[in-house]
């Protein structure tokens, strides 16, 4: 009795022909990294919603990380996402101001969020609130960046994934 092998890595689905066809399909690799580092002691409902805000920074102001729109079977639309994974870390208070640090050293696109917004409720709020306080002094509680993996892992360094 011939078994033919288990596949080593899940299915994939995707829409360019190259990658409908399994027998064609190679890992895809990207030379990027997309990644949110999350302070360790925020509650679930606050690291979900610090993460949503973070990241939606990114693809505006790095367009080329957003793939293309989707369509399902019946051909309704739905918007494009990000191309590649979004990585999540955490970390300590210290671990989260040292990768801010090496962020702004580097000039890696970033978002950030602060205690401060928990407080406020609207965009103009927020943007004025972190326009109130000093670099050094930002109370971080999370952080987006995106740029070459390296550069991206150097930013991380003490930061684990999240769980």
């Amino acid at each position: 009795m011939n078994a033919e092998p288990l596949p080593t890595e899940p299915a994939r689905v995707a829409t360019e022909p190259a990658l409908a066809d399994p027998a064609r399909a190679e890992p895809v690799r990207f030379d990027t990294k997309i990644a949110v580092l999350l302070r360790e002691d925020l509650e679930p409902w606050q690291r979900l919603n610090v993460t949503a805000f973070l990241v939606s920074g990114i693809g505006p102001s790095v367009p080329e990380v957003i793939g293309e729109p989707y369509e399902d079977a019946d051909g309704t639309g739905y918007l494009p996402m990000f191309r590649q994974p979004v990585l999540v870390f955490q970390g300590t208070k210290e671990t989260l101001t040292a990768a801010h640090t090496r962020t702004l050293s580097r000039a890696l696109p970033r978002a950030l969020f602060t205690s401060d917004l928990f407080t406020t409720g609207n965009d103009r709020d927020n943007r004025a609130a972190v326009r109130a306080v000093p670099t050094a002094e930002l109370d971080l509680v999370g952080l987006a960046v995106y740029g070459p993996r390296n550069a991206v892992d150097k930013v991380l360094k003490g930061a684990r994934m999240h769980h």
